[in-house]
């Protein structure tokens, strides 16, 4: 695993840093990569006075960085410092210079995953979504976008404004309590290889690889929900999520809880092993439409993965993968057979490993010593003149919409 970042020093503000280039910009902030005397990482900014901030961008940053300050698992992001002043919100996170899975997708040859490596993420992905559930917590937003590669080549998690905390179920269908991993030691020996970690089993899959084109990923806009929570644990009634990846309860808006993010890596593993997702249709409607009646359509022979991929998108939550004892319950499938869990922060030769810090898919920064203002950068953006295409966190960015989120 990679060693912790070096903090900034505690009285982090923007005017003593600058920015090497910006990573990302949304509806809600803008990420840079910051540099502080020899660490990186990025910071994540909120301008308070923009139209931005009418998008409820100011609300959703603090409920990100409550979600962050919970977190300590080596999967998830973990929070280094806050700012705040009048006009901004920032705070800073380690820096994942291997981009996410949907850039390292669209690396591979053919484009999609073979199903050891697809085994690998899924295998972290898991862990990931266990932990936030322990701790209460629905992510509602997983996509390849959102999972980075860190520098040791392991994932993380990232962006939670459209996380939600939720009550926990009954006894009857408790999420798994199993403990979260534990964080890795320093200097630990006998690391592992991919190879090693698992023992490979041989797959039976023939994927259609033609016509590969890019995942629509857009917000869906929320709307008004008229069923009340449930009273075997709470539901939220949100309509919020990636259109591709909402799952069949929010579409029909009977409430849902942590089951919905099942459903997401159901959606994630289909399009890791045929470079697209499963319900797409020619526009927002008929996508929906799809996700209510449509069954995923698989290629060659069966196999444990189209097995895993079809019982996690159960249209019926209830009936779904992971819904009666969470993560605990998906672990126990055929397709992770020969996982060894608890040493998955122990392989320092994940599947793909970043060779170096690619410039090509963010925003470079057009200053004369390579660094940038970033209270500058921020009133360029309020000037008249035409501004700059946004900057490609990933591949399919260029769909996105902005979402207000007006119920928690």
């Amino acid at each position: 695993m990679d060693s912790p970042t070096p903090p900034p020093p505690p009285d982090l503000n923007l005017d003593n840093l600058k920015a090497l280039k910006v990573l990302g910009r949304g509806a809600m902030g803008t990420v840079f990569l910051v540099q502080h005397t020899t660490a990186k990482f990025a910071l994540k900014v909120v301008d308070k006075t923009s139209i931005h901030a009418k998008l409820d961008a100011e609300r959703r940053a603090r409920w990100e960085i409550e979600v962050l300050s919970r977190l300590s698992h080596p999967f998830l992001p973990s929070l280094i410092t806050t700012f705040e002043s009048q006009q901004f919100l920032a705070w800073a996170l380690p820096y994942c210079p291997g981009g996410d899975l949907n850039v390292l997708r669209y690396r591979q040859n053919d484009r999609v995953f073979s199903p050891p490596v697809i085994r690998f993420y899924l295998a972290e992905i898991l862990c990931a979504l266990e932990h936030l559930h322990s701790l209460g917590i629905a992510y509602r937003d997983l996509k390849p976008e959102n999972v980075l590669i860190q520098n040791s080549g392991h994932v993380t998690l990232t962006d939670f404004d459209l996380s939600r905390m939720l009550a926990p179920k009954t006894v009857e269908t408790v999420i798994s309590s199993a403990p979260p991993l534990p964080l890795p030691e320093p200097r630990r020996k006998h690391r592992r290889s991919f190879s090693r970690w698992i023992n490979l089993h041989p797959f039976d899959m023939s994927p259609h690889r033609n016509g590969l084109k890019k995942t629509k990923s857009a917000r869906v806009s929320p709307v008004s929900r008229r069923k009340p929570s449930f009273s075997n644990g709470e539901r939220s009634n949100s309509f919020v999520g990636t259109e591709e990846y909402v799952s069949p309860e929010v579409v029909r808006g009977d409430g849902h809880e942590f089951a919905v993010d099942w459903w997401a890596m159901g959606i994630l593993t289909y399009e890791m092993m045929y470079g697209t997702t499963p319900f797409k249709g020619k526009n927002r409607k008929e996508t929906f439409r799809n996700i209510l009646t449509k069954l995923p359509e698989f290629v060659g022979k069966r196999s444990m993965l189209t097995d895993l991929i079809e019982k996690l998108l159960e249209k019926d939550p209830t009936k779904r993968l992971g819904y009666a004892r969470g993560a605990s319950e998906i672990k126990e499938h055929g397709f992770f057979r020969g996982v060894q869990w608890d040493m998955l922060t122990e392989m320092v030769r994940p599947p793909f490993i970043p060779m170096r810090d690619d410039g090509k898919l963010t925003e470079k920064i057009s200053a004369a010593n390579g660094e940038v203002d970033i209270r500058d950068y921020f009133e360029s953006l309020k000037s008249p003149p035409s501004l700059p295409p946004s900057p490609v966190s990933s591949l399919s960015c260029k769909f996105k919409r902005a979402v207000s989120v007006t119920e928690f």
